[in-house]
């Protein structure tokens, strides 16, 4: 049976956040309990793109101080990074409030962009990464994730966190070669038994609903959430905001490779209530996946019933970035003259929606197809 803490913190002031990461801590015996015969430990934020703070688009700075702090004063030695969307580490670190109070804490800034290959031989499918250098010079990982909705695999969340461990545009090659759901989420799986994360603590504190994971709507849920299971914590959160851990194929795959467990009667939840933080209205993609994989004959028109990125045309300021980042051979976008909105091509566009997340503008939402539809009813 596996552990979730569930410890209730209104908002981000330290004090406030220190506290309550302490109770959820005890819940697993503290820090040198869960750290044991560790001294060297590696945090990991969600830092998918520089963003204001308010935005809620990565892990809040006071957890992470709140977390350095406690860890140093049980001798710990840390540092930090991520791979993110775009962008480098250092710059999104200051957009994100991050940089500033862990450099006066003398934090080490990792190093996520040298790279090392590694494997897994008993991986449900994928052997071989090639993962973040600077993650191997630490003996713990703890992962700290935002909860977020994604136009994937629904929500990102502990499992899905560990994908910032692959170097730059490394990422975009698997969205490319895996480009339907249940491929992408066993690859997910396979990181994270492959890396093994220590421990999870889930920023939920402000969480983000709707067109996530970056430009969604903030909503507040006052929640930390702690766990040793990552797809425990996902079911545990799926379920606060009433979204079936069925339809989180990360949780389901994430189980069949002995990552951890999500149904409900295999999780102990201890701390607050789980009611308090329960939230029916979350805006979240709650409908059943077309798996194009099972429909034989349908197989050909994989674009017609798969949800597809639509561009705003009122919102978008022909940035670029939605063609720098599409990892389709060729891209999806077309752009002939830069001073002129982006076209998608759909012929060519494997519905990996990098687009629509990193678009710094809100300007590309994902729409549901009208086969798609149908075949849901």
């Amino acid at each position: 049976m596996s552990k979730v803490a569930l410890i209730g913190c209104p908002n981000y002031e330290l004090n406030q956040v220190k506290t309550a990461l302490m109770r959820g801590f005890s819940y697993f015996g503290g820090v040198k309990n869960i750290f044991q015969n560790k001294k060297r430990i590696l945090l990991k934020p969600n830092l998918l793109t520089g963003e204001k703070i308010e935005k809620a688009v990565t892990t809040h700075p006071s957890l992470l101080q709140g977390i350095t702090e406690i860890l140093l004063e049980n001798d710990f030695f840390c540092g930090y990074g991520d791979s993110p969307g775009f962008g480098s580490l250092e710059t999104v670190a200051k957009k994100a409030g991050i940089y500033t109070p862990l450099k006066n804490l003398k934090i080490e800034v990792v190093d996520f962009v040298g790279k090392k290959e590694v494997s897994y031989a008993k991986a449900l499918q994928n052997r071989q990464f090639t993962i973040a250098k600077g993650l191997f010079n630490y003996d713990a990982l703890l992962s700290l994730p935002k909860w977020k909705t994604h136009g994937l695999t629904r929500i990102t969340g502990a499992v899905k966190n560990q994908y910032g461990c692959i170097p730059g545009l490394l990422k975009g090659e698997f969205h490319f070669k895996l480009p339907d759901v249940i491929h992408f989420s066993r690859m997910l799986v396979d990181l994270n038994l492959l890396l093994k994360p220590d421990f999870y603590v889930m920023d939920a504190i402000i969480a983000m609903e709707g067109n996530g994971p970056r430009n969604g709507r903030p909503l507040s849920m006052g929640l930390l959430a702690f766990s040793r299971d990552p797809i425990a914590l996902d079911a545990t959160l799926s379920r606060l905001i009433r979204l079936d851990p069925r339809k989180v194929i990360t949780c389901l795959e994430g189980e069949k490779g002995g990552l951890g467990y999500w149904q409900d009667n295999a999780i102990e939840l201890v701390g607050d209530d789980f009611s308090h933080f329960y939230k029916a209205d979350f805006d979240v993609q709650r409908e059943p996946m077309v798996s194009y994989k099972k429909e034989g004959f349908l197989r050909s028109f994989r674009n017609l019933l798969l949800s597809k990125p639509i561009i705003d045309y009122s919102k978008c300021k022909a940035c670029g970035i939605c063609i720098d980042i599409c990892p389709a051979q060729p891209k999806a976008l077309l752009w002939k003259e830069k001073q002129h909105i982006p076209q998608h091509n759909y012929k060519y566009c494997i519905r990996c929606y990098c687009c629509q997340e990193l678009c710094p503008h809100n300007a590309i939402q994902i729409k549901a197809s009208s086969v798609g539809k149908i075949l849901r009813r």
